[in-house]
């Protein structure tokens, strides 16, 4: 399986700095004054980046978001459900303010036969978290997957998740530094990345020797290696998306501040890979701690 053109996003109808989720997530600023300002201009953002997605040949099924129920983090679907050929991960969330964005209908709306589904969002009461490809990044050419742990990452639900769907598993620690002070990585999906060819990756953020061994020789088995810095990660530089356009060109989604974050020999290597998409979303990334890979849930 390859990339994708067809993508799942929600158009929020809450937006805020999300008080259950910052004790964990080290990129997200604790304050969200003037909310109904601010979420005006997320909205913009969302916008623009949408439109530009859809004049880059990319399907863009946009939901809206729930009006009875104050989700402040549900502009990150991917969290909470994947899609993989005919299989449809639901999972537990760590914040219980977040477990409110399944959302079924969203599901059934798509039309999708034939589909089995994994429902993993019950073991959240056993207190088992895996936040979807927030907390495991999937190389779908080659069937592995990449999970490192944190709150939101449970070993033993990544393993079941990697049984079900076919995956090999490799978990390992990842760390960055927060007020001088190592802090594990809250979502796989910050600190890496994988398209059909090329894997960027923030290895500065694993200190065992023999974990990014591993990693390495599994990524570099059928991929390139594009290195990140950790300043380069906190600017949100590993949280891009490949994607396919409905002309099978491939399309290489980041924020303006993750291209604004890389070298010249860096931008080189996306651009020999694929066509870049950039878009601003200052607000969204400030106040949520998360970027544009959250933002988009994969249709297979």
């Amino acid at each position: 399986m390859s990339l994708t053109n067809k993508i799942l996003m929600i158009r929020p109808k809450t937006f805020r700095s999300n008080e259950q989720t910052i004790g964990d997530n080290f990129f997200q600023k604790k304050e969200l004054k003037n909310t109904n300002k601010v979420f005006k201009q997320v909205i913009n953002e969302f916008e623009n980046f949408t439109k530009k997605l859809i004049k880059n040949d990319i399907d863009v099924k946009i939901f809206e978001g729930n009006d009875l129920v104050e989700n402040p983090d549900e502009i990150f679907p991917n969290n909470w459900i994947a899609f993989d050929d005919n299989k449809i991960g639901i999972f537990s969330m760590y914040a219980k303010n977040r477990r409110t964005e399944i959302n079924y209908n969203y599901v059934l709306s798509l039309n999708i036969n034939n589909y089995k589904v994994f429902d993993y969002s019950k073991y959240a009461e056993k207190n088992l978290f895996l936040e979807g490809t927030g907390s495991v990044v999937l190389d779908r050419v080659n069937k592995k997957a990449y999970c490192c742990e944190s709150e939101r990452s449970s070993k033993k639900l990544f393993l079941k998740f990697c049984s079900d769907f076919e995956y090999k598993p490799v978990y390992f620690n990842a760390y960055h530094v927060v007020r001088n002070k190592k802090r594990k990585i809250y979502h796989t999906n910050v600190m890496m990345s994988i398209g059909d060819k090329l894997c960027v990756v923030c290895l500065d953020s694993i200190d065992d020797i023999n974990q990014k061994k591993n990693l390495i020789d599994n990524i570099s088995d059928s991929n390139t290696i594009l290195e990140i810095n950790e300043e380069q990660m906190n600017n949100f530089a590993g949280n891009i998306i490949f994607l396919k356009s409905k002309k099978n060109e491939t399309q290489i989604v980041m924020s303006d501040r993750a291209f604004r974050s890389l070298k010249n020999k860096q931008l080189k290597t996306f651009e020999k890979t694929g066509n870049i998409i950039k878009s601003p979303i200052p607000k969204i990334e400030n106040y949520s701690g998360g970027s544009i890979r959250c933002m988009i849930a994969e249709i297979f």
